[in-house]
């Protein structure tokens, strides 16, 4: 799957909205531009979000109802906020609801592509993560439960011989669904499979 990320700017302003786009499209990031935060709403999508800049004081939705917005909505992204009134208290509310930066106008330019970068790549990184989960739950969920049972002995560092004798099967049944379960879930070795099931969430003790 190809992540493309979009750097996502809300300000009423046209004058600093317009700059800023211009400034982070000269420095090859993919930006939609708002004026107001319900067009954002309408275009937003979390898995192809890298970063949220909103300026704090608009008309309608200001910038600390976007935040509660899509924190709500979960998954949420990187979120700058960006204001021309630099107060304590209105940076402090701002970080307590998450915002990874405050920053004040007028913008400093190198301090803006900084922030936006690092942002970018750690949600990049996030939705990478993420991605490797829902893949190595995928090939996990192929499984049998017999299978399942197979692998989670195999986790805890048993050979196929207590294995057979922990399930009541025969060392050449453990042999078989071992071979299967490397098949269904394509791991080329037991430590590759080990990280495989790792990422899936698979707890190596069974349930109760």
């Amino acid at each position: 799957m190809t992540i493309s990320l979009w750097v996502h700017i809300i300000d009423d302003d046209d004058a600093v909205r317009d700059s800023i786009a211009v400034l982070l499209r000269a420095n090859a990031f993919a930006v939609r531009a708002h004026n107001n935060a319900r067009s954002f709403f309408d275009v937003y999508r979390p898995e192809e979000t890298g970063c949220v800049l909103v300026d704090m004081f608009m008309p309608e939705l200001k910038g600390d109802e976007v935040q509660d917005r899509l924190l709500r909505l979960g998954d949420a992204p990187p979120i700058v906020v960006i204001t021309g009134r630099p107060e304590v208290k209105i940076a402090v509310e701002a970080m307590k609801r998450g915002a990874v930066e405050f920053l004040e106008k007028p913008l400093d330019p190198a301090d803006l592509i900084d922030v936006v970068r690092k942002s970018v790549n750690k949600q990049m990184e996030e939705l990478r993560r993420r991605q490797r989960i829902e893949d190595a739950q995928a090939r996990i969920g192929v499984l049998t439960p017999r299978e399942r049972d197979v692998l989670r002995q195999l986790l805890r560092g048993r050979p196929n011989k207590i294995i057979a004798r922990e399930l009541g099967l025969s060392p050449r049944t453990v042999e078989i669904h071992r071979a299967r379960v490397m098949e269904k879930t394509g791991a080329g070795s037991l430590p590759i499979l080990v990280k495989l099931a790792m990422a899936a969430g698979l707890d190596p003790e069974p349930s109760r």
